[in-house]
């Protein structure tokens, strides 16, 4: 999985009634755009370390390019 900032990470809910969560990368720490990122997530605000697990996809944000792999 590759992403850059600004780019969304969805969380998919593995359970039934549990929501998905969304948020927005607001950091990379590798230049080749691989995990881990900093996350912040619009349903509490909170902003973490994030390692995204197989039920993870990313979505480009403002124009940007992001892959999905």
């Amino acid at each position: 999985m590759k992403a850059r900032i600004g780019d969304r990470v969805v969380v998919e809910a593995l359970r039934l009634g549990a929501e998905r969560r969304i948020g927005i990368i607001t950091g990379v720490d590798h230049q080749d755009g691989s995990p881990p990122y900093r996350v912040h997530w619009l349903s509490d605000g909170r902003t973490t370390l994030f390692y995204p697990g197989p039920e993870t996809h990313v979505e480009p944000g403002h124009g940007k390019p992001g892959t999905a792999n």
